[in-house]
């Protein structure tokens, strides 16, 4: 993967955002006090009447975010995912979900790959948060190509909607002529029979760097890119696991209540088949840089892959 363009998912939020500006005078960006790392302030130079700074207000600004949407506006709430979905969880949740309104949540720098910012800022919990509210749409991009499809879907659509970014620079593996995006639809990236491995965000890239190397080993995965958590796309799922009769999960994300569980919700409800969880297991993360973090945690293309080869073994 070395060799793709690489762009964090947080740079094609602010992109997509002053593009879809250009075309909707409805779309009002809302921040806390993190334009600059969010990249809305991307936005605000181009549209600054159409940008509001909150403040370190979190819960605040979603409040805010609610009445603009109640009034007919499309507002994008915007801040660190720990701050978004964790930090303002009740107001996300009675204000937002409750009432249905057509809030969209931009959450950047979500997962352990916040790097140097440590335990605090690196938040590994928010899909799980954002799943267990009723109506509420969860994705998460794996590139810049995807991140901006994923902008515009997130408009288009009635409802609210969690939309997950990271800080790191991710490798763009879906610029090609064929790539569609649709919102509850998965995308298989490579055809396998042994084996079927589930990725989301981030972990997309080094899923793919584990199957090349599976391969080599004579292992031949089936590699899915999950983009939407929730809704998530049961049918290519189950139609997977029947295939191959084995399932990995992949995800920058704590193993308990994310990308792994919703796989493992359907198919011990409707095809059981064994599934192994590849994430943050039930542990806080730490300051180093975000590259060293992935290692150390096993969830680079190295720690991948050993850990689908121990569990095969």
């Amino acid at each position: 993967m070395a060799e793709l363009k690489k762009i964090a998912t947080r740079e094609s939020y602010g992109n997509a955002l002053v593009e879809l500006g250009k075309e909707h005078d409805d779309l009002i960006v809302l921040d806390a006090d993190l334009a600059g790392a969010t990249k809305t302030g991307i936005f605000k130079k181009a549209f600054p009447d159409r940008h509001i700074d909150c403040g370190i207000a979190e819960g605040n600004m979603m409040g805010i975010a609610a009445g603009l949407a109640a009034a007919g506006m499309v507002p994008f709430a915007s801040s660190f995912a720990m701050f978004a979905a964790g930090r303002a969880f009740e107001q996300v949740r009675n204000s937002i979900g409750y009432p249905h309104l057509n809030v969209k949540i931009g959450a950047t720098h979500a997962g352990i790959s916040v790097g140097e910012d440590g335990a605090s800022h690196q938040c590994c919990e928010d899909i799980a948060l954002m799943r267990t509210i009723p109506g509420m749409t969860v994705i998460v991009p794996s590139d810049d190509v995807e991140a901006k499809a994923a902008v515009k879907a997130a408009y288009e659509m009635q409802g609210p909607v969690y939309l997950r970014f990271g800080r790191l620079a991710a490798p763009v593996i879906n610029d090609r002529p064929d790539y569609h995006f649709e919102i509850g639809k998965g995308i298989l990236l490579r055809e396998g029979t042994d084996l079927t491995i589930i990725a989301t965000g981030l972990e997309v890239g080094y899923a793919l760097e584990a199957a090349d190397r599976l391969a080599a080993d004579g292992i031949h995965a089936e590699v899915i890119n999950i983009h939407t958590i929730k809704p998530l796309d049961e049918e290519l799922v189950l139609a997977s696991a029947k295939k191959t009769g084995k399932v990995v999960t992949v995800e920058e994300h704590s193993i308990i209540g994310g990308l792994g569980s919703a796989v493992a919700d359907v198919l011990s409800e409707k095809l059981p088949t064994p599934v192994h969880k590849i994430g943050v297991r039930d542990t806080f993360g730490e300051s180093g840089p975000a590259v060293e973090l992935l290692k150390k945690y096993e969830l680079d293309g190295d720690g991948v892959y050993r850990q689908i080869r121990e569990w095969l073994q």
